[in-house]
């Protein structure tokens, strides 16, 4: 990727080749302002003194991972990308869990609180935490790559429009579930989400039948959350029989449909739940932000030839897309989203008990859990040089994860290379 450049008064000025980045650190005229992602510093230029190019940031949001873009918009070259892997299912998780252990201490009776209901106030457009999260680490990003580069412009993916919606207000109920073509977007829809496969036996590339996976001679229903695909052959042998009896002998395959069949479409709803909310941030940020259709980002990569990943689909959001996109040499930096640490300053067992207790401060030794260090161990076990995430003990042991495995290590080896920020980087 290119390499982020500012001014002696931290402008933003194009961003520049990682060969004249290095040529530049040499000379002695730049310095590093930060590695993640990598800027440097002019000693000597202004931006007053330099020629500057309109940027563009390119965002195409996900549920999991979001890629985004940076596009510079005369000659198309794509400069700098990124893949942000989202928190919201383990915040979702977090909270469930303290959920279930303030519900069961206060069944316990083990002190008296009122239950709370329906007397707590909400702001308007206010969305979960797992949700609220997302839409943070964009906002977070784009206001990053705002300071370290001239952008004029927003572009987004935004999923289309209710079209029934549109060409009858009116409608509701079963029609408006069903549409035009009911039959075949249910068969669509289920070739995709079972990957074209018959789900018994596997086969593919044969015709495929829709199969209810419990009979609905037994009482099951339509709802596509007991359909299935199935082979002719499958679909005979199994006829109303329990899909537990059919697949008896084959307890990885039950396993596996069982768990696919009631696999909930949230990724899909956690996006169309914050789209709206995304682009009024967005928007508020006073740049022009340009909006398009999923199948418009499917066009441009298709017409162009770009493989699918998620920051080459960010380069294809909207009708702003170059006819010529320039991707040579261009590797994304991997953003992991790891939060800022607990709020929880006491722990609990299994049952909600007390059993330890955070202390107050996160600095220790001029260290915090989370930052980016490197360590230079001379002797030992683990003698080397290694870079990589710590996390402290409040004692001259702390704990280093690099390359999938963990030791501990003495602080006076560490030596921070990156303050811990919420993210956790690779390239």
């Amino acid at each position: 990727m290119r390499v982020f450049v500012l001014d002696k008064n931290l402008k933003p000025l194009d961003p520049c080749h990682p060969a004249r980045a290095r040529e530049l650190l040499t000379k002695g005229k730049a310095c590093v302002y930060r590695r993640y992602p990598f800027t440097i510093v002019l000693q000597d230029r202004t931006i007053e003194d330099s020629v500057i190019h309109p940027h563009r940031i390119k965002i195409d949001p996900g549920s999991k991972v979001t890629g985004i873009a940076v596009v510079q918009e005369e000659t198309g070259r794509a400069t700098n990308a990124l893949e942000i892997s989202h928190r919201g299912q383990q915040i979702k998780d977090a909270l469930e869990s303290r959920r279930s252990l303030r519900r069961g201490r206060r069944n316990r009776k083990t002190r008296y609180r009122k239950p709370r209901f329906l007397n707590r106030t909400r702001k308007a457009g206010w969305l979960p935490p797992s949700l609220e999260s997302r839409i943070a680490n964009i906002e977070t990003w784009v206001r990053r790559i705002r300071k370290l580069c001239p952008v004029t412009a927003i572009s987004q993916e935004l999923v289309r429009f209710d079209l029934q919606q549109i060409e009858n207000p009116e409608i509701s109920g079963v029609e408006y579930q069903q549409g035009e073509l009911f039959g075949f977007e249910v068969k669509e829809y289920l070739l995709t989400k079972w990957g074209r496969k018959c789900a018994y036996c596997g086969i593919e590339n044969v015709p495929f039948e829709i199969e209810h996976i419990l009979a609905k001679s037994k009482g099951g229903s339509s709802r596509v959350s007991n359909l299935c695909l199935s082979c002719h052959s499958c679909n005979q042998a199994k006829g109303n029989k329990p899909v537990e009896e059919f697949l008896k002998k084959k307890p990885e395959v039950l396993k596996r449909v069982l768990a696919q069949a009631k696999a909930p479409l949230k990724d899909a709803a956690a996006v169309n739940a914050t789209r709206w909310e995304l682009y009024r941030r967005l928007y508020s940020t006073g740049l022009p932000v340009e909006v398009g259709s999923g199948g418009r980002t499917k066009f441009n990569r298709k017409t162009r030839g770009i493989e699918k990943h998620h920051w080459t689909d960010a380069t294809c959001v909207g009708a702003s897309t170059p006819e010529r996109l320039l991707l040579k040499g261009v590797k994304p930096l991997i953003v992991k989203a790891k939060g800022h640490g607990r709020r929880q300053r006491c722990g609990t067992d299994r049952y909600g008990f007390p059993i330890r207790h955070a202390p107050a401060q996160k600095f220790f030794m001029g260290f915090q859990t989370g930052d980016l260090v490197k360590a230079n161990v001379l002797t030992g076990k683990y003698a080397g040089t290694y870079t990589g995430r710590i996390a402290i003990r409040f004692k001259p042991s702390f704990k280093l994860t690099t390359g999938g495995k963990s030791f501990d290590v003495h602080p006076k080896y560490l030596k921070t290379i990156h303050r811990a920020d919420g993210y956790e980087y690779a390239s």
